[in-house]
This record gives C-alpha cells, structure tokens and sequence, in this order.
C-alpha cells in the first residue's frame, strides 16, 4: 500500500546527517540504494542527490515498522522519521560522508515502489551508453553524473557572478534567428506565418552581441544554447551550451585579461583550485610550428623541428623535391623509440597518410648505427646535423615529414599526440592553459577558388596588416585569440571589426557580393554606420570545459539531456515523424529517399 507524505516535509538531505544531531529526531526521504537484512536488523542505505545514509530497522522499536520494511526494494521512494544515533563500534564506514552515524527508523511511509531495473544504480558500471541514455533518468540517479551536474551548476554561478561583478550584463538574444550559412550548416525553423520562408536556429549569438555594443550596452554575457547541424564526435553535441561575452573599448589583451580572471574563478570555486595567471601565450606560427596544431597540448614535449634549411640539398629525392616546391621538413625524436616494431610504425605510416602524408620516413638509432631505408641517402655530416638539432641519441627513433606546411605540421602533431598518449607520456592530472594568439585572417579554399575566413568574416586584422588585405592576402593576421585547454579549445574570440569600410573590404575579400552581403548581413551593415564602439569578446564552449574538468571522456557525460552520435534522443524518440496536418500547416512537403525513411535511432 503506497502512502502521502501528507504534513511531512524534509529535515534535512542525507548525506547532511552528521553526529552533531546524534538523538534528534529527523524526517528524511530518498531512494532505497540496497536493503540488507541481518536477521533481526534491517538495514537500508537510502539515498538522495547529496549521498547515503544508512537507516536501522529494529523490530523492538516497532514490529509494524519492522515487518513494512521487509516489503521494500531497491528504488523504492521512501519517506522516514527516526532518531540519529552513533554506529555501534567497529561498524563505522570511513569512506562515507554519514558513516559515523545511522538513523534508527520510528515511522516510514513508501511513497512509491519501483519496477525491476534495467540496470543496477551504481557508481562504476560497465552498461552500454545506448541503454544508459534510454533509461537517462535512471543514469541520473548514480553519484558520478549527478555530481557532474552540480558541478556545472557551481561552474555556471561562478560565470554569473564573476561577471556581474565586473559590469557585464546577461541579456537574451533570439533562438529563432535568420539563416546566414557560414561554416557549419543551420538547423531551419519554418514559419507558418510566412509560407516558404525559414528561421534558424542560432550557430552563435554573434551578430546580435555585435549589435547590443553598437547599442551602448559595453558589457554582454549570456550562458546561451547554440545549434549546428554537423557531424559529431565526442566533443561535439548538435546542441551545445556556450559562455558568450563581448566588450567595447577594449583590445585583446584588455579581453584575453577578463577572461582569465573568469575561468580563474570557475576552476577555485568549482574545484578548489588555484590557477596563476596570465596563462602562457603562443601565436599561431609557434603553436603549428612547434606542435603541429593550433590547440596545442603542451603537457609533454615531442616538439616538431624544422630541418628545411638543412636538408634541402638533400641526396635524399623527397627532401630536396619538397624545399624546392616552397615545402617544409621537419621531424620529430621519440626518446626510446628505437624499440618500436615494424607493425607499430606501419600503424604511424596509416595515421600519416590519413591526414595526407604520402608516406613516412624514420629513422631507429641503435648501437650499430642508423636503421632506415632512407639512411644511406643522407651523409655522416647530415645525419650529425639531424641528431643535433633533434638533441637524438642512441635508442631514439626519428620520424619525418616532408611536405607542404600545412601538411607536414598536421601529420606530426597528430603522430605527436598518437606517441604521447602510447608511450604514457601525457599526464593524467593538472591542467595546463595556453593562448594561441596572431590566426591568419584568412585561408585560400583551393575547391571553391575563394578566400575563406579562418574564423569568421567579423574579425578584425591586426592594425600593421591592414594594407596588406590587397597586396599578401594571406599573410594578414587577425586580432583572434582561442583559449587551450590539455590540448582542447575551450574558447576562442576576437576583437571585431567596427568600421563599415573594413568590412566591406573583407567581404570583398571573401568573394561576399555587395547584394549578398546586405542579403545576409544588411542589419548589422546598417547598424555599422551608426558609431560603431572598438569592441571584441569569446565564447566559451561551457560542455567541453565540464568535460576536462570532470575527466569525462565525452561530452555526452556531463549534458542532462544529450544526443547520440546520430544526432537522436534515444530517451524520448526525436527527431520522430510528424502528422501530415502539422506539415501542411506549414506548407512542407517531405521527399526523403527510401533507405532513409526509418533512420535507426541508435
């Protein structure tokens, strides 16, 4: 017979139950974790989001009591009233918040019982994600994931109150907004109200924060939901939570200095943790030169070095053809490597070619010598040159790449990272900022023949690379800063662009016609001539630093509510089918091909 609370309410949560109320009296309510029955004792362990503590079920104190017990099981929704009393000797549990004390149970009322569990609420399970995520409001119940979440929670308050404090206001942009592809595809919205005519869901509230600093408004944040409809991965979510700040009359540095300050903040009262600012800084030649890549984890070493000038007289025919086509050769030493086996480094060849390498030459040094296939091309003064420069030694293993830079950086910074992670050299704990300053403004798309903006066409150039927009279009460099995190970018951000001139130059740049500029972007145009404010901000990806905070492998882990690989929720079935009525309504016609018309939902 299930049972009201009816005028109970609450003392205090469980884990709260300490020694200080040894013989109170105390009304708790919670889930049963596990029931065990000693016989004549009956112990529960009953549990709420802040944790355990174990209740006592004596049938001298109350037979009828005792006897309810017996019927309950485990999830079952139970209210108690009993008195805090101190374990017997020898039975504490040092590894519990409440394990000092228990509540020996006068009056309990099963408020609801619980069906048999597709799955144990444990800490550490081995249960497939998929069912996890089907049952997610059973995964929520297990301490790791509900701690996770009050961890974002003190993260989020943390944002709110640090930047507050220093004058920004949280103000709300539009969820449905206009279309204006750039980079990831929308998610579209369409308008009943307006036949064939479509809203999007915002990539980012970039123009909008752009226009609240036209508006006088000099500091905006928002914690705000963002969409993109791409492909996913671990880090990755179709829906995704972002930090989102803008200043005016500010520089980088005035930028970059704020929001360290913030995520200072967020790390000593999220984690107790005192982070030392100002975080190191890198420009985005250093950070491709020396790691390959433009987040750089710089935990351990494996440093790219550039061996072009060296060798490009090389004898051997893939060095030399690479510096004469304006490429680059470059290497890294794998202290101990010499030991690697053939199938290993046939696994580092596949990893090469997959980012675009056509090959990968190496080179083991052991006692007798240089093994290698390309070691008879290079002479005694090239290799002692190569071992310098790499600091290489006896037992080392050397790989190279040849290529074009952007190749050559991107296969060993991938290697780098495949190496640190095999050999154990990336550390587990810590956490290790860096700002990667000085982007290129620009990329030149070799498919659609255009200029591309490396982050996205409202950043501003650096002032001394302004005239060099006409004249050495790619070496302009953009006043963008991202934010790195273990090898992760948490945020990235820009001073902007404010003056209408500049921006029609880089939409000039990008291939952007005057008409589709005003097509895709005429409001913030307008807005431009209106006294534009020096202004720039970021956005923080708030799911990625739960995530390295949390030591999450995914993402996923640290969302409420998430999405599978796929996109789908497998929990409450979307993206589901609609009624033919609901289509009509706005004047939609569905043309799916066949084999997609029932996607699995996995």
């Amino acid at each position: 017979m299930l049972e009201k609370m009816g005028s109970w309410r609450r003392s205090c949560y469980c884990a709260d139950v300490s020694s200080a109320q040894n013989g109170q009296t105390l009304i708790l309510m919670g889930w049963v974790q596990r029931r065990r029955d000693h016989g004549g004792l009956i112990f529960v362990d009953l549990r709420d989001r802040s944790g355990l503590v174990q209740l006592v079920f004596n049938p001298e104190a109350s037979n009828e009591v005792h006897d309810k017990a017996h019927d309950i099981r485990n999830e079952f929704v139970l209210a108690v009233k009993g008195i805090v009393q101190k374990r017997p000797e020898g039975t504490e549990n040092p590894n519990l918040k409440t394990g000092q004390v228990e509540v020996a149970v006068a009056e309990l009322r099963v408020l609801n019982d619980a069906a048999t569990l597709p799955f144990m609420i444990e800490d550490e399970t081995d249960v497939a994600e998929m069912t996890r995520l089907k049952y997610r409001y059973l995964d929520l119940r297990r301490a790791p994931l509900q701690n996770k979440l009050i961890l974002r929670h003190k993260v989020a308050m943390a944002t709110r109150n640090y930047l507050t404090e220093n004058g920004f206001l949280e103000i709300e942009t539009p969820v449905l907004t206009k279309s204006t592809p750039e980079g990831a595809r929308d998610y579209l919205v369409p308008s009943r109200v307006n036949p064939g005519q479509f809203y999007a869901l915002p990539q980012s509230p970039q123009l909008f924060k752009q226009i609240l600093m036209i508006s006088g408004f000099d500091r905006y944040f928002q914690i705000v939901k963002c969409f993109r409809d791409e492909d996913l991965r671990a880090d990755r979510q179709p829906e995704f939570t972002q930090i989102d700040a803008e200043m005016s009359f500010v520089d980088r540095e005035d930028v970059m200095k704020m929001m360290e300050g913030l995520v200072v903040r967020i790390f000593r009262e999220g984690l107790g943790l005192d982070l030392n600012p100002p975080f190191p800084r890198l420009t985005y030649a250093e950070a491709v030169g020396r790691f390959g890549v433009d987040n750089p984890d710089v935990r351990f070493g494996l440093e790219l070095k550039d061996l072009t000038e060296m060798l490009k007289g090389s004898g051997f025919k893939v060095f030399n053809d690479a510096a004469a086509k304006g490429g680059v050769i470059k290497a890294v030493c794998v202290k101990g490597g010499a030991g690697f086996s053939r199938k290993d480094l046939d696994d580092l060849t596949e990893i090469a070619v997959s980012f675009g390498a056509k090959g990968l030459a190496w080179v083991k040094i052991t006692e007798e010598g240089w093994q290698s296939p390309i070691a008879k091309f290079l002479t005694d003064v090239e290799r002692q040159d190569i071992a310098t420069i790499l600091e290489a030694s006896t037992g080392d293993l050397l790989l190279f790449a040849a290529d074009k830079p952007s190749i050559a950086n991107t296969v060993l910074g991938r290697l780098r990272l495949n190496i640190g992670n095999r050999l154990g050299l990336i550390p587990k704990e810590g956490f290790n900022f860096v700002w990667v300053t000085e982007f290129p403004m620009l990329d030149y798309d070799d498919a659609e023949k255009r200029y591309v903006a490396v982050h996205h066409p409202f950043t501003a150039p650096m002032d001394e690379d302004l005239e060099k927009l006409d004249t050495d279009t790619l070496k302009v460099r953009a006043k963008a800063y991202d934010l790195v995190l273990n090898g992760s970018e948490i945020g990235g951000g820009s001073i902007r662009i404010h003056r209408s001139d500049v921006q029609a130059k880089v939409f000039e740049k990008l291939g952007i016609k005057l008409e589709e500029a005003q097509e895709r972007f005429g409001f913030l145009l307008e807005a431009l001539k209106y006294g534009t404010p020096p202004h720039g901000g970021i956005a923080f990806g708030l799911d990625r630093i739960m995530a390295i905070m949390t030591g999450s492998e995914s993402i996923r882990d640290v969302i409420a509510f998430p999405k599978t690989q796929k996109a789908t929720d497998v929990m409450s079935d979307a993206p589901s089918t609609v009624d033919q009525k609901q289509l009509d309504e706005i004047f939609i016609r569905i043309a799916v091909p066949k084999k997609a018309e029932a996607p699995a939902k996995a």
